[in-house]
């Protein structure tokens, strides 16, 4: 019979292992079905420069069911697995929950933002793990910009130029420096707006940023940040946003129309509902050959990868607690070696362990601002950036993605940053519906006159003229007598 394969999750990991198995296999050899409740997988670390209008959002996406031509791609959710009768539970959108029963299993649901109860933040705030999010971001402070302008000085006009980020790690600062450049660039459009009016603020709790790189390093970044009149909040906690009152663990305090959660992410909760092993942070226990294990056993035909797998990291500078961290590099990494592992058990051969060399890190600071770090060599500014804008440009996956997001840097840099902003296609319907014509009511009918009774009250005027008359002949007895 043929081996079906399921793979859980569309991003790095899922994606690539589709690729891989794709390549690999031969024909009837293997059946793919790979679901996700997207049909695109993103990447992530272009999400700053699409909150910044540096890239467009579409071209940031990879297309599933575009690149992948022999796998089955459903877009759904996985809500259950039994790995013991091997059969997950899927749950479209639209319609009944199915099962759909599988040989082997690859979990590679990835991980969503982890944030802390808050008082505000569930309500105000926004993450930065999705394209969806990104775009939003970019809309909202190019509106604030142009809602402040007509303002007079004062509390609203202040919010709404005030830009907050929550934690200080690649993603946050990514973020802050990419969208303090595109407030920049704003100022030159709207004259009303100075630079001094202008509030950014990275809140995070450790005494340090960007724990990735060297301290030396880390310490370029925040001063090159400060000197874009940007505020670092180090060793400070956020304690409270309700309303867009931003309270800091330090005392001080200041409203923020725009508030980005960015401070760390956590395993996809749906593992909690596939009974495989996990860990004390909800990742699925895995080896270095990425299989799933329980302890010291292996669990038989259960594969995992990505920031959803607590994978051990052998490497010469292992992540933290000894495992690979939540990140592209790792995923797209095990995601190229899983489908080859996967073949080789099912053709009776041994699966391969993953060892990486780190590659080191990069970071977009803004357009022309960056951070780099490889080993013990570290070093900010221009240069930093075009290694940055280098290997991400390079490791989006396939060729027209490629060629798209670097037509866009081109188009950026030779005809300025792209300032419209599309906040009404959230609501698109809202315009639409303002103008349209209605059907005019229906007039109403005349109401009935409620039917009544009359007879009781004629028989009592009778009465009474009887009684009347009585009254009246006996008056005109005593008159004669």
């Amino acid at each position: 019979m043929t081996t079906r394969i399921l793979i859980v999750g569309g991003g790095y990991a899922g994606f690539y292992t589709a690729r891989g198995l794709e390549k690999i296999l031969g024909r009837g050899e293997a059946e793919v079905t790979l679901v996700d409740p997207l049909p695109y997988m993103t990447y992530q670390p272009f999400l700053p420069e699409v909150a910044a209008g540096n890239i467009e959002a579409r071209h940031s996406v990879v297309s599933l069911r575009k690149h992948l031509k022999r796998t089955a791609v459903v877009t759904a959710r996985v809500t259950a697995i039994d790995h013991t009768a091997k059969v997950a539970t899927i749950t479209p959108d639209d319609g009944e929950s199915f099962d759909l029963e599988y040989d082997e299993l690859v979990l590679t649901a990835g991980s969503v933002s982890r944030t802390f109860p808050i008082p505000g933040v569930a309500d105000v705030a926004i993450g930065m793990k999705t394209i969806e999010e990104a775009a939003a971001v970019r809309d909202r402070l190019i509106s604030n910009f142009a809602r402040a302008s007509v303002l007079p000085e004062g509390p609203e006009r202040t919010r709404l130029l005030t830009v907050t980020v929550v934690g200080g790690g690649f993603a946050g600062i990514e973020t802050f420096g990419e969208l303090r450049g595109l407030a920049t660039s704003l100022v030159e459009l709207y004259p009303d707006v100075a630079m001094e009016d202008i509030h950014f603020h990275l809140i995070e709790a450790m005494g340090r940023i960007m724990p990735e790189v060297s301290l030396e390093t880390a310490k370029k970044v925040i001063k090159q940040l400060e000197d874009r009149d940007a505020h670092i909040h180090l060793d400070t906690q956020l304690k409270s946003a309700v309303g867009g009152l931003v309270e800091l663990s330090t005392g001080e305090s200041f409203e923020s129309d725009l508030i980005i959660w960015t401070a760390g992410v956590m395993a996809n909760p749906m593992v909690r509902k596939t009974g495989l092993p996990l860990d004390d942070r909800g990742r699925i226990t895995a080896s270095t050959t990425l299989q799933v294990v329980d302890g010291d056993e292996v669990v038989p035909h259960a594969w995992t990868a990505g920031d959803v797998a607590a994978v051990p990291d052998v490497s010469k500078t292992p992540g933290p607690g000894g495992f690979c961290v939540p990140n592209a590099q790792h995923a797209v990494r095990q995601g190229k070696l899983l489908p080859r592992n996967v073949v080789a058990t099912l053709r009776g051969e041994a699966p391969q362990p993953y060892i990486h060399a780190n590659l080191g890190a990069v970071a977009g600071l803004g357009v022309g601002h960056g951070a780099f770090q490889k080993g013990k060599i570290g070093f900010t500014g221009p240069l930093a950036w075009l290694a940055h804008r280098g290997y991400h440009g390079m490791a989006i996956p396939m060729v027209e993605r490629k060629l798209r997001v670097l037509g866009g840097w081109v188009n950026n840099a030779v005809l300025g940053r792209d300032d419209v902003e599309l906040a009404m296609r959230e609501t698109p319907r809202d315009v639409f519906a303002e103008f349209a014509s209605r059907p005019k009511p229906a007039a109403e009918e005349p109401k009935a006159e409620p039917m009544v009774d009359t007879q009781p009250a004629r028989a009592d005027e009778q009465r009474l003229a009887v009684a009347e008359s009585d009254e009246l002949a006996d008056e005109k007895a005593d008159t004669k007598a």
